[in-house]
């Protein structure tokens, strides 16, 4: 995650956070499900058993989306890229690229992806082109205080990205409405995730728990961690979980915990010899385990689901814990 230890960052986010710093929020962002909870810490000291209930009222309370079963694209688009010049305000620019398939009408489920500390859209070419061609339309920012090139890094920006990224995929979305946009009525508003890796993956888990995204019914977080004990809430929305079991940066066993805090449909692919950043690069089972749960989980293409297993365990190199 660069320049900061990644245990500061945690536990200082944890700080902003329980301040109420967790975004700063404009009139295009939606309202969070819940407040964020007045006393917090690190997430490895919050209680297991408060944790284990938190998610048990999540599970209770959430409603499932009924989205109709479809069938995924078989084969792969020819990619498209376009460059949003898209802001939060006068010190918030969000400029953000989205890949997209280049041919079929669609409807194509939304992605929103969040990068990691130092780093840029562009650093994942490989993973979200590769949802891209098989029939998702991808939108990654590049957040103004954490991407490779800040002139004015500061980590815990991280607490406004939630925000950030729920802004930009409403801004996405909007162009399904837009008269002569090219991908005007070619996006399925109803089919609507959010990803990240790293920092980015804080982001993610956030936009399903203390700044819930209602909009969103799927997730994948990559090496990522839960840096508040805060429970996940709001409808039903199925996440995988990408960790590297050498990773030095998240723990591996900080994966896990943020994982078992889910309590909807998941899944946990545990690269056995994947560190921090290898997972994202041109790595076949990510890539294909990825897709697939996509797939299934934004088109409901059941024998995508089906393939989750072998996806995840080819070449002997990862297995899956699957309680999808």
């Amino acid at each position: 995650m660069g320049r900061m230890s990644r245990r500061t960052v945690a536990l200082s986010l944890a700080v902003v956070v329980a301040l109420g710093g967790l975004c700063s929020c404009t009139a295009d962002d939606p309202p969070p499900d819940q407040p964020p909870p007045p006393s917090v810490g690190p997430s490895s000291s919050a209680p297991a058993d408060a944790r284990t209930k938190a998610s048990a009222t999540a599970s209770a309370t959430a409603t499932a989306t009924t989205r109709p079963d479809r069938t995924a694209p078989t084969t792969d688009f020819k990619l498209a890229v376009r460059h949003l010049e898209l802001s939060r305000g006068a010190d918030r620019p969000l400029p953000t690229t989205v890949w997209y398939p280049a041919g079929g009408a669609g409807p194509f489920p939304v992605i929103v992806f969040s990068h990691g500390l130092t780093s840029e859209p562009s650093a994942y070419a490989a993973l979200l082109t590769r949802w891209a061609r098989a029939g998702f339309v991808v939108a990654a920012p590049s957040f103004p205080h954490t991407h490779y090139q800040a002139k004015d890094y500061q980590p815990l920006d991280v607490a406004n990205q939630p925000a950030d990224a729920s802004y930009v995929l409403g801004k996405v979305l909007a162009l399904n409405a837009k008269s002569g946009d090219v991908l005007a009525h070619r996006l399925d508003t109803t089919r609507v995730a959010a990803a990240g890796h790293s920092a980015g993956g804080i982001t993610t888990i956030a936009m399903f728990t203390g700044r819930r995204d209602r909009r969103l019914v799927a997730g994948i977080v990559l090496s990522g961690e839960q840096v508040l004990p805060a429970p996940f809430t709001g409808p039903t929305a199925p996440m995988l979980f990408v960790h590297g079991k050498l990773d030095k940066t998240v723990p591996y066993a900080n994966g896990v915990d943020a994982y078992r805090a889910v309590p909807w449909p998941k899944a946990l692919m545990t690269v056995t010899k994947g560190g921090h950043v290898t997972i994202t690069k041109q790595f076949e089972p990510v890539l294909d385990t990825t897709t697939d749960f996509w797939r299934w989980s934004l088109y409901g293409d059941a024998p995508a689901k089906a393939r989750l297993k072998a996806d995840a365990t080819k070449g002997g190199t990862a297995t899956l814990t699957n309680d999808l």
